[in-house]
């Protein structure tokens, strides 16, 4: 007797498009036999493997148990796309610290910058050397970002921390001795959660358990612009007054919030979003220092946010404690999550694709890195996933270079891992 078939049409946004023709597809089929014949449609001279999405569902069965699951007749035809698989992740190296990390950037050519809850900055190589070190605060840094310049030779870098302070320093990989603090941030009462730049470096914005958001110029100012406290030695600070960093005022405080903002990122130069304890994801009219629209999602304290890559502008991800990355369109008056991805355990940290505009990738508390496709729309599953460090070690903070690079900052120090590339 010959196996049941099921009628189905194949859709992609690959560079690889099928032309539109129903094929009869045995229903005891899964991803490899699909892939086979896509590729054999195709006639590709190197095989390329494929994942397979039905009404937004990855495809992790059979045709038959998926269409038993999903309520599907046997005449109906399914319309089947077809995504380019990614290869499995590759861990290229481990660098420990002493103390956990907080947050990592791999933006720098050739090298990963870190921060650390021992107030440190840290850069390595390739190689897995560290190449430099300095200490910024005297408390955990918990969030930190390189904010654009044009100097060659330095650079410019906002650090958020527990000291209730946000600071502009200007750093050398080359040498500690030229390393300088520039001017620290004075608005926040409690300690700080995130930081982040524009796309200009012309500002930043600082998230805080105070329930504020702070905006502020990246000048560096001539004077204090707030008043240093009056209490200690007067002769020493006078004695310091050279060499120290100029204390900074806000620009403008954003508040709207009622509990801790956990994160704050730009949109564009005039709009920003913020996310908080307050199961609130807030967007920000700069111009005029108000909240300009807010998500409320009864009982999901928000933890973490990044604008989604892709190039529809507006649309953001934040994650939850209830185990959940929800993925919104400001553009839409009444945004709704249009993508759910559900975690086994909370989900700390969101990074996009720097060259795939479908692709995320999310840090966990239970140690696992995974990687997302956007048009898994039901996103119970990942693509890709991997396992940081041993044991249950968790994941604070990640970042995503172009060519597949992968920073992993966490209680197990930094993971550096190849992951995200296309199988192609």
């Amino acid at each position: 007797m010959a196996p049941a078939s099921q009628p189905a049409v194949f859709t992609t946004q690959s560079p690889y498009p099928l032309p539109p023709q129903t094929f009869m597809i045995p229903t005891t089929w899964s991803r490899y036999q699909l892939s086979q014949l896509v590729n054999k449609a195709l006639s590709l001279a190197k095989p390329v493997p494929f994942d397979f999405l039905l009404r937004g569902d990855l495809l992790k069965t059979s045709l038959a148990d998926w269409c038993t699951q999903n309520a599907v007749g046997e005449e109906e035809t399914l319309e089947i796309e077809y995504i380019e698989s990614v290869l499995p992740p590759q861990k290229m190296s481990d660098l420990p610290h002493d103390d956990w990390v907080s947050s990592v950037s791999c933006q720098l050519e050739q090298r990963f910058l870190t921060a650390s809850y021992d107030g440190h900055l840290r850069a390595f190589d390739y190689s897995q050397n560290q190449v430099w070190s300095t200490a910024i605060h005297g408390a955990p840094i918990t969030s930190f970002c390189i904010v654009p310049s044009t100097s060659a030779d330095s650079h410019l870098i906002a650090t958020a921390c527990h000291d209730l302070t946000a600071q502009l320093t200007e750093i050398n990989l080359e040498s500690t001795q030229k390393t300088k603090a520039l001017a620290t941030l004075h608005l926040h009462t409690a300690p700080l959660s995130a930081v982040s730049s524009n796309s200009s470096g012309s500002q930043i914005l600082t998230a805080s358990w105070d329930g504020l958001v702070g905006l502020w110029d990246t000048l560096v100012p001539d004077n204090d612009e707030v008043p240093e406290p009056a209490a200690g030695d007067r002769k020493k600070r006078r004695k310091i007054e050279g060499n120290r960093p100029k204390r900074k005022a806000p620009l403008m405080v954003l508040k709207s919030h009622t509990a801790r903002v956990s994160g704050a990122v730009f949109n564009d130069e005039k709009t920003a979003y913020s996310c908080g304890f307050d199961s609130t994801v807030r967007a920000w009219d700069l111009e005029h220092g108000v909240c300009s629209h807010t998500i409320t999602s009864s009982e999901r304290p928000f933890l973490a946010l990044s604008l989604a890559p892709s190039s529809a502008p507006s649309t953001l991800l934040a994650s939850s404690t209830d185990r959940t990355i929800s993925q919104y369109d400001f553009r839409d008056p009444h945004p709704l999550a249009s993508v759910t991805l559900t975690h086994p355990a909370t989900p700390s940290c969101i990074v996009g694709s720097p060259s795939h505009p479908h692709q995320i990738l999310s840090g966990a508390y239970d140690g696992v890195a995974r990687i997302w496709d956007l048009r898994s729309v039901k996103g119970a599953t990942p693509v890709a996933s991997f396992k940081a460090w041993d044991g249950e070690k968790k994941v604070l903070g990640v970042d995503w270079r172009i060519g597949g690079i992968v920073g992993v900052a966490g209680e197990g120090g930094l993971g550096v891992w190849k992951v995200g590339e296309t199988a192609s």
